[in-house]
């Protein structure tokens, strides 16, 4: 199944002004985080015929831990149950979500078919930071939407806090509703195993 289509399946880890292709951007700006993120995904994509699912997570994950908050999306994503939380079972799924995340990409990104990532490089204004316009672009000329919302942490680096799918489908909140069920019925614990099942089965492929 391409890679394109699988996105929409159940992606962490994603609509029009002139957009420039990735790595165009100022890479202090919000656009120039996910053009230098999009650089890497596109490098991969390349040469994933080539690349083991071991290959293609070490490559992506340093990537993905630049960009993206991972920690405040674990706890965005597990919603207000997050403050009852033990200490240790918070970072036990800070850790399973970032492995989740990274081997997300690196499961249905593994194809190449002419592709190509186009970025707006002026973010709109959001309550929560700034919301970066972007498109993947099929060999046809077809484009599917990827909308990233975006926050400064306190270094000042722009980070990814949820992505829209088709521009307006929170990643994110499509995750709070389940993970806040598992963490109700199974606790924290049963929360990380059922998150560390799914990455399991992403790298089985």
């Amino acid at each position: 199944m391409p890679f394109s289509r699988r996105l929409f399946l159940g992606l962490p880890l994603a609509i029009l002004a002139l957009p420039r292709t990735a790595s165009a951007a100022d890479p202090s700006t919000a656009p120039g985080t996910i053009d230098r993120f999009y650089a890497t995904l596109l490098a991969v994509m390349k040469e994933a015929k080539h690349l083991s699912f071991d290959q293609r997570y070490s490559r992506l994950a340093p990537a993905i831990e630049e960009a993206f908050d991972l920690g405040l999306m674990t706890r965005i994503a597990v919603g207000p149950g997050w403050t009852g939380i033990a200490p240790d079972q918070q970072q036990r799924l800070n850790a399973a979500f970032a492995r989740y995340s990274i081997s997300t990409y690196a499961n249905r990104f593994d194809d190449y078919g002419g592709e190509r990532f186009e970025v707006d490089p002026t973010p709109a204004a959001n309550p929560n930071g700034q919301l970066v316009t972007t498109w993947l672009v099929k060999s046809n000329g077809e484009k599917v939407g990827l909308n990233y919302l975006m926050r400064q942490d306190r270094a000042g680096s722009w980070k990814v806090i949820d992505v829209y799918l088709s521009g307006t489908v929170s990643e994110l909140a499509t995750r709070r509703a389940e993970f806040g069920a598992v963490l109700q019925h199974d606790g924290a614990d049963g929360l990380v195993r059922m998150i560390e099942r799914r990455a399991a089965a992403l790298r089985a492929g």
